[in-house]
């Protein structure tokens, strides 16, 4: 008699048999900013309004947020960020491929771009979530939140360090002081800052409320004490970069 292959783990315990669960792998995040072509904002947030994101979602992207920058100088105006999520790298791949590949989109864009190009230039961005990172729930704060988005980059070979940092101290110390926590990722692509780049979302009330929650934070002697403690032997951030965001009215995140 040929023996039975099992496509699974089987555990015994007392007898009896019992699958075991398969491993999910982690999701793959993708940090897109669209630049808009000169006088095309708006036409830009309408295609997404109107089409995109619902074609998005058709082709099994995760709609996960969509921000404009609240400041001139990083594109008020001018510029949309947003995040997908996907099972893999490789889901990625073949939902952009049948994105690009869809009648609909095909339309939409022929009919959007009539009178010239809306979209100027384009940066894209893959990003796994950290292991201390909540999922980044959909969803309305209470009243229109302000949104920022930080980038921290690590000297060779502190991205561990800078990470326990935030682990075992700073999300905490985050929350204790208003901030909500959304996301922590790292870049996948060593060209894109793997290997010593942190980038991650905070939300808050209101400007003023992120301005108060940044002072009581850096005034914490718990935070002060982690500093010292964690740079003993160097400090752990050679850049550190903020942007300020509100939510487009179509995001799930606002």
């Amino acid at each position: 008699m040929k023996s039975l292959r099992i496509p699974f783990l089987v555990v015994a315990t007392l007898g009896v048999i019992s699958a075991a669960p398969a491993a999910t792998a982690a999701p793959v995040y993708e940090l897109r900013t669209y630049t808009a072509a000169p006088g095309k904002m708006a036409d830009m947030l309408a295609r997404f309004r109107n089409h995109t994101v619902k074609l998005f979602a058709r082709h099994g992207m995760v709609n996960v947020g969509y921000w404009i920058p609240a400041d001139e100088k990083d594109g008020a105006g001018s510029k949309l960020v947003y995040l997908l999520e996907h099972k893999s790298r490789e889901a990625a791949a073949a939902s952009w491929k049948a994105f690009i590949a869809d009648p609909e989109w095909k339309d939409v864009q022929k009919k959007s771009e009539a009178n010239g190009r809306i979209v100027a230039k384009l940066e894209t961005l893959f990003l796994a979530a950290t292991d201390f990172s909540k999922p980044m729930n959909a969803g309305a704060g209470k009243g229109q939140r302000v949104f920022e988005l930080r980038t921290y980059v690590a000297p060779e070979g502190k991205l561990a360090d800078l990470d326990a940092r935030f682990r075992n101290h700073t999300v905490a110390l985050f929350a204790k002081h208003g901030m909500t926590n959304l996301g922590y990722f790292h870049p996948t692509d060593a060209d894109k800052g793997a290997g010593n780049t942190l980038i991650y979302f905070l939300a808050y009330p209101s400007r003023e409320a992120a301005a108060a929650s940044w002072k009581g934070f850096r005034e914490d002697p718990v935070w002060a004490k982690a500093k010292e403690a964690s740079e003993k032997n160097g400090r752990l951030t050679t850049k550190v970069e903020s942007v300020y965001f509100t939510a487009a009215d179509f995001s799930a995140i606002k």
